[in-house]
């Protein structure tokens, strides 16, 4: 059922004091059975004196202070055609039309990812939904088919950055025996989505900090071996150009390492590595 309605406030300063009278008119849609509700009202100081019945074309007077106000309107035929056009033709019209335009987003629809998530072994398993949109959902556990009050904290719906929503519940497990976790199940029902979504309470699909703390292992152990390799590239290279300029410092250069390693030369060996001054 979509509504599309205005309100008027209207102020009256007497001797008495302050006055407020109310108007307000529009209509509602149904989607089912295709129809639109106009309706018409004033109200007093908080409080309903006239409605307008748009099957008989009359005014309820609704206070006995609006019985002559009723009966004036009610002689108003011109005024009386146009209420009914308007609340029964052009704002159900109107109404439809912005639905229309508005369709992407009033019947979007978004399923959720769901999770069972610990924290450790002796915690309450949180049933997680993330992703969802409209925020009208609902998740419960349920035991052996039937819903859960007693044992489960129920989290709030809260907002994810990108417009979707997400929430949680939890189930304390403490008195539940590990044969019996098959009978129980978490349950996400999303409004406009007809499937609901069941997850079976199941030690092997719940997601805890110690799989955190494998992984983060893991990606230390991964981290440090490949800064190991790196420190070794860059040692090889340094040593090579370290150990050339050793030996450069020593008086030997390539040349000569080149010629200790020939085959001796006898004399011709001994002026290249002694030349005479």
């Amino acid at each position: 059922m979509r509504k599309l309605l205005w309100l008027t406030l209207f102020c009256h300063v007497s001797s008495a004091g302050v006055h407020i009278l109310q108007k307000i008119n529009g209509c509602e849609w149904d989607n089912e059975t295709e129809e639109g509700i106009g309706f018409h009202q004033y109200g007093y100081d908080g409080e309903d004196i006239l409605i307008l019945d748009l099957k008989t074309l009359t005014w309820i007077a609704l206070k006995p202070q609006a019985v002559v106000t009723k009966l004036r309107w009610d002689a108003d035929m011109a005024r009386m055609k146009y209420n009914k056009d308007f609340l029964t033709r052009i704002c159900p019209d109107w109404l439809k039309k912005s639905l229309d335009y508005g369709k992407s987003s009033l019947l979007r629809t978004e399923r959720p990812s769901v999770s069972l998530l610990q924290k450790t072994p002796s915690s309450p398993v949180s049933c997680h939904a993330t992703g969802f949109f409209p925020h009208r959902a609902v998740m419960f556990w349920r035991k052996d088919g039937e819903k859960l009050h007693e044992d489960v904290d129920q989290g709030e719906i809260l907002p994810n950055h990108d417009g979707t929503f997400q929430m949680r519940v939890d189930l304390n497990i403490s008195s539940i025996n590990p044969e019996d976790w098959r009978r129980y199940d978490c349950v996400f029902q999303l409004s406009g989505v007809e499937d609901d979504i069941v997850t079976k309470l199941d030690k092997a699909v719940i997601r805890t900090n110690e799989e955190k703390s494998i992984d983060m292992t893991i990606t230390i152990a991964v981290v440090v071996t490949v800064a190991v390799a790196a420190l070794v590239l860059i040692a090889v290279p340094v040593f090579l150009v370290w150990k050339k300029n050793t030996c450069t410092a020593a008086g030997v250069d390539q040349q000569h390492v080149s010629d200790l390693t020939a085959p001796d030369n006898g004399a011709e060996l001994s002026m290249r590595l002694y030349p005479e001054t």
